[in-house]
């Protein structure tokens, strides 16, 4: 009986180790997601993202909300505000180049116009990677382009990291007045 218990606990011992380790590689992502200031441009619906990188990786994230930071009772993805969301997934290959971003489409204000997503993401012995997607379209059913889902892809840039501050930048921002 007792070479039983300690078989099992090398197998157990070994099983955690193995956990400890793949999480110790995890990278931390951080998102800054900005709604846009249109009126009834705020959603109520679940929202995914997922990340991906030149080398085909990606990081999916079936609830942002979960991800998020801004309190228990945050009213998130509501008209003209930044939500920010950290959560830990497999390290990707810097930089950020493809995102995905999928509204479920529920609750009572379903449509929600997406102005951008800016991403940043480390890990151990990884310097910080910064990207930013400007996306500005409805993720909506009844408002062009009619799609509950959006992705962009900058993976086959040849520049690279652009002049922004040494972010990698997919989309271009569209000018707005100071009041918006």
């Amino acid at each position: 009986m007792t070479s039983r218990h300690f078989l099992f606990a090398v197998v157990f011992t070994f099983f955690l180790s193995a956990i400890t380790a793949d999480s110790s590689e995890d990278c931390v992502y951080t998102l800054y997601v900005r709604t846009g200031p249109i009126i009834k441009g705020g959603t109520d619906s679940k929202i995914s993202a997922t990340l991906g990188d030149a080398t085909g990786k990606s990081v999916w994230i079936p609830d942002l909300e979960k991800w998020g930071l801004m309190g228990p009772n945050y009213d998130y993805y509501e008209r003209g505000n930044v939500d920010i969301f950290t959560g830990r997934g497999q390290c990707l290959s810097p930089p950020i180049c493809r995102l995905n971003v999928t509204s479920d489409g529920s609750g009572d204000h379903h449509g929600w116009f997406l102005d951008f997503v800016e991403t940043t993401f480390t890990g151990p012995h990884k310097q910080c990677s910064q990207s930013i997607f400007y996306v500005e379209q409805w993720l909506a059913s009844d408002a062009p382009p009619y799609e509950l889902s959006v992705s962009l892809d900058g993976c086959k840039k040849k520049t690279g990291l652009s002049e922004h501050g040494g972010r990698f930048v997919v989309g271009k921002p569209n000018i707005r007045s100071a009041s918006e």
